[in-house]
C-alpha cells in the first residue's frame, strides 16, 4: 500500500498520484483533517483508503476503483461520479452524490439537504437520514435510504426511484408514494447488499416507493412512441 500523508505531503501530489496510476495499486491518505478534493477524478481501477474526514468535494468526478473515507464527508460527496464505488463510514453534508451518472455511493451515517440533487443514473444508498429536498430534479439512478426523509423529498422528479424505510417529513411538487413490484424489489435487494454493512441489515420489505406522478412533463410519456415516430416522419 502507497501511504501519503496530508500533514508531510500536498494534496496536489496526492491527487497526481492518483491519477498517474496504472491500475490495480492501493493508496492511504493519513491526515486529511478535512482536507477538500481529496481522491478527485480517479480514472483508474485503484483502491484509496483515507483515515479521517473530508472537506468539499471528496471524490468528485470518479470513474474507476474504489474509495473509502473512514470518517465524515463536507459538501458535493462524489459529485458527477460516472462509475466506481464511493464509500464513507460517518456523515455527509449537503449535496452528497449530486450530478451523478453512474456508480455507487455509500454514507454509512446521515446525509444533509439535497442528497442526490439532479442525478443521472448513479445509486446513493444512506445508512442514516437525508436533508430536505433529497432526490431534487433526480432524472435517473436509485436513492436509498434507511433512516427517515426530510421535507420536500424528490420535489420535481423525472424518473429516478427513491426507496425509504422510515418516515417522509413531506414530498416534493410531482412527487408521489408508488407500488413496489417485484424488479423494485429485487432492484432494492442488490443495492443493499452493495451497501452492507452500512445498511445495518435492513431488508427491502420494509421500504416504500417514491416517483414522479409525470404531471409537470411537457408530453404524456405514453405518447413519447407516436412523438418519436412523428419526428421521424419529419425528418424524412
Amino acid at each position: 500500500m502507497i501511504t501519503f500523508d496530508l500533514a508531510d505531503t500536498t494534496r496536489r501530489a496526492l491527487n497526481q498520484a492518483l491519477h498517474d496510476a496504472s491500475g490495480g495499486e492501493s493508496f492511504e491518505v493519513a491526515n486529511p483533517r478535512g482536507a477538500h478534493a481529496v481522491a478527485c477524478g480517479i480514472t483508474a481501477d485503484i483502491d484509496v483508503v483515507v483515515r479521517g474526514s473530508v472537506g468539499y468535494y471528496c471524490a468528485g468526478m470518479h470513474q474507476q476503483g474504489r474509495v473509502l473515507v473512514e470518517g465524515n464527508a463536507s459538501t458535493g460527496l462524489a459529485e458527477n461520479i460516472m462509475s466506481g464505488v464511493v464509500r464513507i463510514t460517518g456523515n455527509a453534508t449537503m449535496s452528497a452524490g449530486a450530478t451523478g451518472c453512474g456508480g455507487l455511493v455509500v454514507v454509512g451515517g446521515n446525509a444533509g439537504a439535497r442528497c442526490g440533487i439532479s442525478m443521472k443514473g448513479v445509486d446513493i444508498v444512506v445508512g442514516g437520514d437525508v436533508g430536505h429536498m433529497s432526490a431534487f430534479m433526480a432524472q435517473a439512478g436509485n436513492l436509498v435510504v434507511c433512516g427517515d426523509a426530510a421535507a420536500d423529498l424528490g420535489d420535481s422528479i423525472y424518473e429516478a426511484r427513491i426507496f425509504v424505510r422510515g418516515d417522509v417529513e413531506s414530498l416534493g411538487a410531482d412527487c408521489i408514494e408508488k407500488e413496489m413490484r417485484p424488479e423494485h424489489v429485487g432492484t432494492l435487494r442488490s443495492l443493499l447488499a452493495a451497501a452492507a454493512p452500512a445498511t445495518g441489515g435492513a431488508d427491502a420489505s420494509q421500504f416504500r416507493r417514491y416517483g414522479s406522478a409525470r404531471r409537470l412533463y411537457n408530453f404524456t410519456i405514453d405518447d413519447v412512441d407516436a412523438l418519436e415516430a412523428e419526428r421521424r416522419g419529419v425528418a424524412r
